[in-house]
């Protein structure tokens, strides 16, 4: 497989993407039409601004329509819920996805979980989950998940066998992480803010997947020479600079691979996002719901 690290031990999630975005946009023009992505948004926060102005960006560069619906963030669950169903039953719209996090008072499962399983182009609602976990050949694989065995495949890593430390047990990320993880006949172990001795957790690992978003967790004592680290967090430390889990600066010199933020797992997430799009689109596809 090509290797396109940038540098000798940087894992590129921009190139990764961009290289593989031919593939994609070729997929899209063979189907009878351009599939429509519902951005279900709450409020107006400045990182989901960003987000979804990336997720835009993506879409028009490889022919996919998007409708973007913007509510108040005063709306409640029911109001949002039904906004979400009235989605489901447009035919014009092929995925569906509610950009998180909500406001607080929002009960987030009703949300997801009103989400037809066959529009679920973040691959987040329950019944998707679950069926995904079962290993059924018409589940969504959750787009995070996706984008980063993208990435490592791409880029030559291989999962098979190799040890790998998760840190982080969301539902949204750390425990599909780890299950994708494990389909790919890794050795997993999950870690969280109530492990002890992370650095020997994740010292024994062959690969670091952090997804704690914490800034700056991951330093130099909790890696050795010869890993490979993923670094899916992402926030801003106490001088506002955009961050990842890991210290990058002082990592990067010590293990064979590492992925920065911004740039790293961010854009393969969102080609996941519309590789699962496109997957849901085709005609082919046969759910059994």
């Amino acid at each position: 497989m090509l290797n396109i690290m940038s540098n000798a031990n940087i894992i590129d999630g921009r190139k990764t993407r961009d290289a593989l975005l031919p593939e994609l946009t070729e997929k899209i023009k063979t189907l009878l039409k351009p599939p429509t992505l519902a951005i279900i948004q709450v409020g107006n926060r400045d990182d989901s601004n960003s987000f979804i102005k990336a997720k835009k960006s993506f879409a028009a560069k490889i022919g996919v329509l998007e409708r973007h619906i913007q509510l108040l963030e005063s709306v409640s669950t029911a109001e949002l819920v039904k906004v979400v169903q009235e989605c489901n039953a447009e035919q014009n719209i092929q995925g569906i996805i509610v950009q998180l996090p909500l406001p607080i008072g929002i009960d987030r499962d009703s949300v997801i979980d009103a989400i037809d399983p066959r529009k679920d182009a973040d691959g987040l609602t329950a019944k998707n989950v679950k069926a995904w976990l079962e290993g059924r050949g018409d589940a969504t694989m959750p787009a995070t998940a996706r984008g980063i065995k993208e990435l490592l495949a791409f880029n030559g890593i291989d999962l098979f066998g190799k040890k790998v430390t998760i840190i982080g047990r969301s539902m949204l990320v750390g425990k599909p992480i780890a299950m994708m993880c494990l389909n790919e006949n890794a050795t997993v172990t999950v870690c969280h803010s109530k492990s002890e001795n992370l650095a020997n957790e994740t010292k024994s690992a062959d690969i670091i997947i952090s997804a704690a978003g914490k800034s700056r967790l991951i330093g130099k004592d909790h890696v050795k020479a010869g890993q490979i680290v993923i670094d899916v967090g992402i926030s801003r430390d106490v001088e506002g600079k955009l961050t990842g889990d890991v210290d990058f600066d002082v990592v990067k010199d010590v293990v064979a691979a590492i992925s920065p933020v911004p740039g790293g797992v961010g854009p393969m997430t969102v080609l996941g996002l519309f590789q699962n799009l496109v997957d849901l689109y085709k005609p082919t596809t046969v759910f059994s719901w």
